[in-house]
């Protein structure tokens, strides 16, 4: 959710050749970046598509997803606006009906106030928060896919927070 650039879907569908994947942006201009760098690696199993996140039950199925990646969203940081970040209740609610069972959200933002607003979420939504970290880099986690903003951030001394959310 949120493709941006492409760096993130493009090296995890090539590290999981064997799954499909789906990049959603909102802006054309941004998904044309990610549609070079998938047909750059010649990726058959990434599609993009240009929608409006709000309307995201209008592509999908009840429990036809297996995980949504949502990383460094806009963290909408005035209170009044905390129903448009896209770890509000409501949004998870949209989420629940479209994974399917033991579905999961994998969550990563330099924004600590956002990370820690989406925990509190998560936890109204009764949710099962795993794997948490305040400082992904410093456990140098092989398995760790950057974003372009991961790189510029994590670069500034940001400290990258991240947890994997368990939808059951």
């Amino acid at each position: 959710l949120g493709t941006g650039k492409g760096d993130f879907i493009s090296n995890l569908a090539e590290r999981f050749p064997e799954k499909n994947f789906i990049g959603i942006e909102a802006e054309q201009d941004v998904l044309y970046s990610a549609a070079k760098k998938v047909q750059e690696k010649a990726l058959t199993n990434v599609r993009l598509l240009v929608f409006d996140i709000h309307q995201i039950a209008e592509i999908f199925a009840p429990e036809e997803v297996s995980g949504f990646y949502l990383n460094f969203c806009d963290p909408w940081p005035k209170a009044r606006h905390a129903k448009r970040r896209l770890t509000h209740v409501s949004f998870l609610e949209k989420y629940r009906q479209l994974l399917k069972k033991d579905g999961r959200l994998f969550f990563k933002t330099d924004n600590r106030p956002l990370f820690d607003f989406s925990l509190e979420q998560f936890k109204e939504a009764s949710l099962q928060v795993r794997d948490v970290s305040y400082d992904l880099h410093a456990e140098a986690r092989p398995d760790n896919i950057m974003t372009e903003y991961e790189r510029k951030f994590s670069g500034f001394g940001e400290k990258i927070n991240y947890c994997e959310v368990l939808f059951s």
